[in-house]
This record gives structure tokens, C-alpha cells and sequence, in this order.
């Protein structure tokens, strides 16, 4: 994990400051924009491989951003806010961010958070196996998903939330559960934010969204994945 680069976009230059430290002490490399526009074009010429992203930039702001990005990159997005509203963290999650931390935070917690959302990118230790439902493929090496003969681009977190739950295809998981298994940590309230990334997901993979086949609510409870298949199957060899 060492040596991946990071964009961090924030307008004020303390924070920017702060956060680049750390995260240079802990061996990642740093790029940094104190504006929306100067942020697109960074992440378009530097590939970063994960984006801390403030929220109240000025002039374009920090949701605009993270739209832009999403319509060409899943690259992973962190988003930074001094909001403490949930319906301000759920908006930014249903555009496309994998995770949010609220000011003001502890440098550590961020180095902390992106190094989880980072494991989530990471699939050295991933078994050569697809997993097929219907017309969902889900292939965990390649940490790639096609519905038919369309490859479907997944953030890092709607990639872990799929793959758990088809796994265990039928079984009903909470959301704490669904928090757990695909942040690594948990905290009071962040189990409801489950609901943006399962939202996100069925706009992807589902041929009616609103009347979802494969990933289906259990009232009261959770999710559950009602694939067409049980088991995934292992990848043929050449």
C-alpha cells in the first residue's frame, strides 16, 4: 500500500497541509488542489489512486466534483465535511464516494480511513473464482462486474457490498453487518449509509431498480443477494 498516490482537495491551506504530512510520514504520495476545477484536472492527469475531497470548496463545489470524477473513474473518493447533517453525507455517498469523515477529525483517523478504503482496491488475495447470477457476473481476481456483455464500473464499496452479499446468496445480512464486512469498522448512525451504496448498486445491476431481482430488501432487517445461482464457480483454467 505504500507509494499509492493521493489527492487531497481542501481550500484551506492548514488542513491541506496537515493531512499531506501525515499521509507523506506514512509513506503515501501526495498531490493536492484547493479548488474544484484544479481537483478535475489533477485527477485526470495524476491517476490518483484514492481522492480525499472536501466538500465546501468554492466556486465548483465538492458534490460537483465528485460527479465529474464518476462519470469517467471509480476511483475511490473519501469525502471531508464540516456537515454533520446525514442527509448531507448520504447525498455524497449517492453520487458515487465510498466513505465520509466529518470535521473536524484526527489526521490519524484519515490515514486510518483511507488505508481501509484502500484494502477495498486491493484483490492480490482474491480467489480466481466468478460468481454468476443471471446475467451478473461478478469476477473477484479481475475485481470486475459485467451484466451481459457490458462491464459495469463499481466504486471500491459497491464492489465489496456486491461480492459479500453474493457469496452468500439468500442469506439476509443487517446493515451492520453489511457496515462491518465492507468498511472494517463501525459506529453509531454509519449503518444507514448502507442504504445509498445498495441504492447506487441497483441503479447499476438492476433491469428495474425501483422492483429489484437480485438484491432485495428484507423489511425490518436488511439485504439479502437472490442470485440465480448458489455457489460461485470456480474460474476455468487455460
Amino acid at each position: 500500500m505504500t507509494g499509492k498516490k493521493i489527492l487531497v482537495v481542501d481550500d484551506e491551506p492548514q488542513i491541506l497541509d496537515l493531512i499531506s504530512s501525515y499521509l507523506k510520514k506514512e509513506g503515501f504520495r501526495v498531490v493536492s488542489a484547493g479548488d474544484g476545477e484544479a481537483a478535475i484536472a489533477l485527477a485526470d492527469q495524476e491517476k490518483p489512486d484514492l481522492i480525499l475531497l472536501d466538500l465546501m470548496l468554492p466556486g465548483l463545489s465538492g458534490y460537483e466534483v465528485c460527479t465529474r470524477i464518476r462519470k469517467t473513474s471509480a476511483t475511490p473518493i473519501i469525502m471531508l465535511t464540516a456537515r454533520d447533517e446525514e442527509t448531507d453525507k448520504i447525498v455524497g455517498l449517492e453520487l458515487g464516494a465510498d466513505d465520509y469523515i466529518t470535521k473536524p477529525f484526527s489526521p490519524r483517523e484519515v490515514v486510518a480511513r483511507v488505508r481501509a478504503v484502500l484494502r477495498r482496491t486491493m484483490h492480490e488475495d482474491a480467489e480466481d473464482k466468478i460468481i454468476r447470477a443471471g446475467d451478473v457476473q461478478i469476477d473477484a481476481l479481475r475485481h470486475e462486474v459485467k451484466k451481459g456483455d457490458s462491464t459495469i464500473d463499481l466504486t471500491p464499496t459497491e464492489f465489496k457490498l456486491l461480492e459479500t452479499m453474493a457469496n452468500s446468496p439468500r442469506r439476509v445480512f443487517t446493515r451492520l453487518q453489511l457496515v462491518e464486512k465492507v468498511q472494517g469498522y463501525s459506529f453509531e448512525g454509519y449503518e444507514r449509509t448502507i442504504d445509498a451504496h445498495i441504492k447506487n448498486l441497483r441503479q447499476k445491476i438492476e433491469g428495474d431498480p425501483k422492483n429489484p431481482h437480485y438484491i432485495q430488501t428484507v423489511y425490518g432487517v436488511g439485504y439479502k443477494f437472490e442470485g440465480d445461482e448458489e455457489r460461485p464457480d470456480e474460474k476455468p483454467h487455460p
